[in-house]
């Protein structure tokens, strides 16, 4: 029963610390890259982001989330780009990142800024369409039902 104990407890160690070393590993992969797309690459008229780099467990592949604020057009073109130059951009991320081997890098287009910007809006546009009722309203309303109620019971 100790044996089994004992490796359960390095067991879940293992997984800790592994889970902590592709955090790591994921957060460095972002902030490199972050900084070379902004060093090395100029996007006219377009804001380029990276939201999220997702890194596979045995750290051969990694899927980089950007975020691109410009219409269809630019966004296919960004991200044609990336993939493109992908070869240059893992160079000098391997240059860069000490690690037994360069993530395999995959650009994909991450729309979720686009989606809050515009659930955003439409909130605004409920809050102009319907505005909220003021503490008064509510009450008068409140008041109103609770006499017709009591004319009710009356009857």
């Amino acid at each position: 029963m100790f044996v089994r104990r004992s490796f359960r407890i390095a067991h879940d160690e293992h997984y800790t610390t592994m889970n902590n070393r592709m955090a790591r590993v994921r957060s460095l992969m972002k902030r490199e890259l972050s900084e070379i797309l902004q060093k090395d690459f100029s996007f006219p008229g377009v804001l380029v982001t990276v939201n999220e780099v997702d890194v596979t467990p045995d750290l051969r592949n990694a899927h980089a989330f950007i975020g691109i604020l410009g219409d269809e057009v630019q966004r296919r073109k960004v991200v044609a780009e990336l993939n493109a130059r992908r070869g240059m951009i893992q160079r000098k991320i391997g240059d860069r990142v000490a690690l037994k081997y360069t993530p395999q890098l995959h650009f994909k287009c991450d729309d979720s800024v686009e989606r809050g910007v515009r659930v955003v809006a439409l909130i605004d546009q409920l809050d102009t369409l319907c505005p909220p009722a003021s503490e008064g309203d509510e009450a008068s309303d409140v008041d109103e039902g609770s006499d017709a109620d009591e004319s009710k019971s009356n009857e």
